[in-house]
Order: C-alpha cells, then sequence, then structure tokens
C-alpha cells in the first residue's frame, strides 16, 4: 500500500513550526493540491482555519495538537505518524452558513464550523427576535447574546454559555442564550439539523449587536439567518477511540 502524500501546515507559534520542520523532513511535505491528507499543527483555532482554508480540496485533515485546548486535535507524536493516519477513523461534519444583513443594507456571508453567535455591542442588552423555518418562535429575547452552534461546536463557545452538548450523529443544532434576562435565565432549544434559524435585532441603533461565524465578525447587523450547509463537508481524522463521538460524551463526565 503506498505511503499517502502529506500537506503540512502549522500556526505560527514557535511550537508548531518546530513541528513542521520536524515532521517535513521525516515524511515528505507536497503542495495542498496533491496531498492525500492534511495535517495541521497547533489548536483549535488553527484547526477551524485549516478547514475552512481547504474545504474545496475533498481531501480529509488530521490535527496533532501545538495549542492549548485541541478539542479537535490528536495528540502530538512524531514518530509513527504513518500508522496513524491509516488507523485514524473519519468524522464528517457541515457548516452553518450565515447571512447577515446591517443597517447599510449590505448583504455579509459566513461558514461556520462551531458557531455564529450574535453579540451585544454597546453598554445595553440585545433584544432579539427569533424565528424557526419562518414561524415566529419568541417576540423578544433580551440578552447579551444569543448563538446557534453544530455538535462539533457544541463544547465551545455553546458549552461556556450553558448550553446542551450535542452528539455528532444526532442531527440537531443548539440555539443558546447568552446572559437572557427576560425571559429571565432561558436556555435554548435544540433545533433540527434542517431548520432555518432567523434572528432580527429589535432597536438596532439603541441596542447594536455584532454577529460573529468562526471569527468573521459582521457589525451593526439589523437580521441574521443560520442554516446548516449539507453541499460543503469537512472531514476529521482521529486516532481510534478519541473521535469526536467520544470526545463529546467524555466531556459531559468531566
Amino acid at each position: 500500500m503506498p505511503r499517502p502524500k502529506i500537506a503540512f501546515v502549522a500556526s505560527p507559534v514557535p511550537i508548531a513550526q518546530t513541528a513542521l520542520r520536524e515532521l517535513a523532513a521525516a515524511y515528505g511535505d507536497v503542495p495542498q493540491a496533491k496531498a492525500d491528507v492534511i495535517v495541521a499543527l497547533g489548536g483549535d483555532g488553527f484547526m477551524l482555519q485549516t478547514l475552512h482554508a481547504t474545504q474545496g480540496l475533498d481531501v480529509p485533515v488530521y490535527g496533532m495538537n501545538r495549542g492549548t485546548v485541541g478539542f479537535l486535535m490528536n495528540e502530538f507524536h512524531a514518530d509513527d505518524l504513518q500508522q496513524r493516519l491509516d488507523e485514524a477513523e473519519e468524522e464528517v461534519i457541515n457548516p452553518l452558513a450565515m447571512t447577515a444583513l446591517t443597517v447599510d443594507g449590505a448583504m455579509h456571508d459566513a461558514l461556520a464550523i462551531n458557531e455564529v453567535s450574535l453579540l451585544r455591542a454597546g453598554p445595553q442588552a440585545a433584544k432579539l427576535r427569533i424565528t424557526v423555518d419562518g414561524k415566529l418562535r419568541m417576540n423578544e429575547l433580551v440578552c447579551d447574546g444569543a448563538l446557534v452552534a453544530t455538535p462539533a461546536g457544541s463544547t465551545a463557545y455553546n458549552y461556556s454559555a450553558h448550553g446542551p452538548i450535542l452528539p455528532i450523529g444526532s442531527d440537531v443544532l443548539a440555539l443558546t442564550a447568552m446572559s437572557a434576562f427576560r425571559p429571565r435565565r432561558w436556555r435554548g432549544a435544540l433545533l433540527p439539523k434542517k431548520a432555518v434559524v432567523r434572528f432580527d435585532v429589535i432597536d438596532p441603533a439603541k441596542r447594536p449587536v455584532m454577529a460573529d461565524a468562526d471569527g468573521k465578525s459582521v457589525r451593526d447587523v439589523v437580521s441574521v439567518e443560520i442554516r446548516s450547509e449539507p453541499a460543503i463537508r469537512h472531514r476529521i481524522l482521529f486516532d481510534p477511540g478519541h473521535g469526536l463521538e467520544e470526545r463529546l460524551i467524555r466531556e459531559q463526565f468531566a
């Protein structure tokens, strides 16, 4: 069986750059367009950057942690990479598509692997109206913000906001509020993966809101529509027994 052609990418931090030089010398390094697999060296943030940057290649990405948390990464070992790639298990995830309308009438599109979040951008709490699949579900949510998270992203910002951890194969999305003031302590909802969620900002001039999709921020939004994008598939490789399914379960007993 021929050895897979590997393209290495690394975050700019010194520990990741050192690992890049070591691994490229040991296993070779090909351009991403010619690779059978991409190995990303860094933390979760860098993994998200790599997945976004390579989404048109249909090549699996295997991450090794040279960052902080590394929920989407495998442990770093330099000497057995070929065997680990041969034995790796693949998870396929779909991102969220965000369409945001701003006060100046401009439309902004972005993709998010973890979550799309709306956050207050001024001293006063945001006021949001929530519609799901064209049906009004909440006339007014007063809060610091709200987000829609994928199962892969449910242990990130969503979990910090006391949202639920979602099994990777559950085909649901988490809608979670941050510091809900009214309805008091409203925690959110579980929605089908195919649901289309729309937030309308009430009084955006007095209570400005920004939207963020995996780090791509849009200020002064008046409405944001969020839906899953099944046409885009991100393929992530994990060591056996350490895939997203296991990690999501393990996280709930930590």
